[in-house]
């Protein structure tokens, strides 16, 4: 039986088109005429296929049509940039996967773009959010995200930077913003901020792909923290959503669907980032991942570790979510009145007043102390302010019950 173009097609785009773009942004030379190109290059496969057959390598059959229509594009612009002969050929081998999106990520990151323009350019071009997302996300104007997205890329051709991985010399001082990017990149695969899906799991597998290998560059504590959160947060991620796609809590999920050998590499790697004394947030969330994972239910999980890890945590980062999650994790060891009266605390000092959890966290506790229309009052602010619509659902699902 010949394979069905049009799904060949949208898997070959779902699975494959960053690393296409990653590698036609390295040839080409502008984010722009790379993504234009591999539109025309798709909506090209769209009518060629049904006719023509589906090629034998459908994403190189991507890349070089997209190849060849940004190069035509540079010669009309007068800017045609000399392309190395290894841009011949586009191999989709799993372990190259990496390579080419990690030097994406470095471009995105350089120092000479702020860090606000960073995330936006990343979960633009990486994570392949609209300007609409992100700014929904965020809680910022569309105007102000498209703004940021292109200074970075006018600030990337004008300073001429480069589309490479840097020197090991320069891996320390560039380490820090491209960690904070993947971990942005595996978030947004495990927690998407909009839309209609739970999880996105190829965006999980890029992070968790991008994060071994930073490892094999420079295998600093941290590095292995990050990949151990990745990697354990990946692990229950098959138990996070029902048949019908809504979302099951950590308190609900079925833990012997959990992906064992993975918690035991995180178990590994964490173990090693503690043992160095080196280590920071990313090596400290970790441990507190591990910690719920190893434990054999939610109720008997160690809270009083967790609130450890956490009153460590935000030592080293004292983030306003960080400090929900500690009133959650009080609120099981102390009762579900310890819990509330912290995040009171957090609402008051004006962190969290747009943040749904912290309102959904609050109505759970409620709910738990048998005040059903305090409950219902928080779950209806958490209703105003989620853009996930799963966790709209969710949300909805818990008012109803508390009616």
């Amino acid at each position: 039986m010949k394979p069905e173009p049009r799904g060949v097609l949208e898997r070959t785009y779902r699975n494959e088109s960053r690393r296409i773009f990653a590698r036609l942004v390295h040839a080409l030379g502008d984010f722009d005429i790379a993504e234009d190109a591999l539109q025309d290059a798709t909506r090209a496969a769209a009518v060629q296929w049904p006719i023509q057959g589906v090629p034998e390598n459908p994403a190189a059959w991507l890349f070089q049509t997209a190849r060849f229509q940004g190069i035509s594009t540079l010669k009309r612009r007068q800017r045609l940039i000399p392309l190395s002969e290894h841009e011949e050929e586009f191999e989709p081998e799993v372990e190259e996967v990496g390579d080419e999106i990690l030097r994406l990520i470095f471009t995105c990151c350089h120092p000479a773009i702020s860090p606000d323009s960073q995330v936006a350019l990343t979960l633009r071009e990486v994570c392949e959010l609209t300007t609409e997302e992100i700014a929904s996300a965020y809680l910022t104007p569309t105007p102000t995200i498209a703004q940021r997205i292109v200074r970075a890329k006018s600030k990337i051709r004008e300073a001429s930077i480069p589309f490479e991985i840097p020197s090991r010399d320069e891996l320390p001082t560039r380490l820090e913003s491209v960690l904070k990017t993947i971990y942005l990149v595996f978030n947004e695969g495990y927690a998407p901020t909009s839309g209609k899906q739970v999880i996105r799991p190829e965006l999980m597998t890029l992070a968790v792909h991008l994060g071994r290998q930073v490892v094999d560059l420079q295998p600093d504590p941290d590095v292995l923290g990050l990949l151990a959160l990745m990697l354990v947060h990946q692990a229950r991620s098959r138990t996070r959503t029902s048949a019908a796609g809504e979302i099951i809590l950590l308190a609900d999920q079925d833990r012997s669907q959990w992906d064992r050998t993975a918690i035991a590499e995180a178990s590994t790697l964490v173990a090693a980032a503690l043992r160095s004394g080196n280590f920071g947030p990313y090596s400290i969330q970790a441990a507190i991942a591990t910690v719920h994972a190893e434990a054999p239910s939610y109720e008997e999980t160690d809270w009083a570790e967790i609130i450890g890890l956490y009153d460590l945590l935000v030592q080293y980062e004292p983030s306003p979510v960080a400090l929900l999650n500690r009133a959650v994790a009080i609120a099981m060891r102390d009762g579900p009145g310890a819990g509330i009266v912290q995040i009171d605390q957090l609402l008051k000092t004006g962190m969290l007043v747009s943040y749904h959890r912290a309102y959904a966290a609050r109505a759970e506790l409620f709910s738990r102390s048998n005040e059903p229309e305090k409950a219902r009052a928080d779950y209806k602010v958490a209703l105003t302010l989620a853009t996930q619509e799963p966790e709209i659902l969710l949300i909805k699902r818990r008012l109803s019950e508390n009616s």
